[in-house]
């Protein structure tokens, strides 16, 4: 099989070739934004959305794209034309990553050069469904760790960034009790916020209830849903919950690219609802699939 192509700092090169050195500073001092978007028979999926959100990311990181935001789209286009040729049929994910640049001057932050040149980074993959289908036909179950969401006063969550230990060790955490549970992030006065991957909702009253998007990453799957919901007349609403709140809702669901959205069926080993995927969430994820034209259900329960 042919090797894919991927976009380093101004060129395509082979995927195997796409790599940083150790000395950049997204792996010094983390100083790197992304995004990720997928398609829908091959074809990109809201990527104007997504490159949006990219390049304010970038602008709030102050890190000056080498490329503009038609040229970047430009890209992910040949990266997917391309690439779908080696993976014929099947779906695919592209990465947007970008680092603050090179620091040839010194390791670490004590020294750096006098002018940094960002370290661009486009590249796209197979889509791998069978890793969520028991999150269809099961639902998941969410713990929430002891390590607290990022404040926004410290970081701000409308940016889509690298800065995630603190999602690794709450993984980790609870990995240890439940493996197949997902971290759900509190925030430092014990609200929820969202996942490592994907935007948490609850349905209660009949509304649907957000986080507060100043303290979460407001998703594109998220905005898909709200139009989604607006279609159908559910009152969609943010505001502050807690996890009474999520123990107390008839269902909550996780808006993600990679699956559209997720039934949550549990948190913190109490049931939410009947314990089971809920019937509005599989309505709304049908009208999804009405509009990508595309079966999602059965695209990932059935991988």
């Amino acid at each position: 099989m042919a090797e894919p192509i991927a976009y380093l700092k101004g060129e395509y090169v082979p995927a195997s070739q796409c790599v940083l050195p150790i000395y950049d500073l997204g792996i010094v001092l983390g100083a790197a934004v992304t995004d990720f978007l997928r398609t829908f028979h091959q074809q990109p999926y809201r990527m104007e959305d997504h490159v949006q959100r990219f390049y304010r990311s970038c602008k709030y990181a102050r890190i000056e794209p080498p490329i503009d935001l038609e040229e970047s789209m430009a890209v992910s286009e040949k990266l997917l034309a391309e690439n779908s040729k080696i993976w014929p049929g099947e779906e695919l994910g592209l990465v947007y990553y970008m680092t603050a640049g090179e620091n040839t001057v010194y390791a670490g932050a004590a020294g750096m050069p006098d002018k940094l040149t960002p370290s661009y980074v486009q590249h796209v993959f197979p889509m791998r469904f069978k890793l969520w289908r028991n999150t269809f036909l099961e639902g998941v179950h969410c713990m929430t760790p002891a390590p607290r969401h990022w404040p926004p006063q410290c970081l701000s969550s409308k940016i889509k960034n690298r800065n995630r230990l603190h999602m690794w060790i709450g993984e980790q955490e609870i990995h240890q009790i439940n493996e197949s549970a997902m971290a759900l992030y509190l925030d430092v006065d014990g609200n929820v916020t969202e996942t490592g991957g994907s935007n948490f909702v609850i349905y209660t009253d009949g509304q649907v209830v957000s986080p507060r998007r100043n303290n979460i990453l407001w998703g594109i799957s998220l905005t898909v849903l709200t139009e989604i919901l607006a279609e159908m007349n559910v009152p969609f609403v943010e505001k502050d919950i807690q996890t009474y709140d999520v123990v107390n809702a008839d269902e909550a669901w996780l808006p993600t690219t990679p699956y559209c959205l997720g039934p949550v069926v549990a948190i913190n080993g109490s049931p939410i609802g009947s314990g089971r995927p809920g019937p509005l969430w599989r309505r709304v994820l049908d009208r999804w699939s009405q509009i990508v034209g595309k079966d999602i259900y059965r695209e990932t329960a059935e991988a």
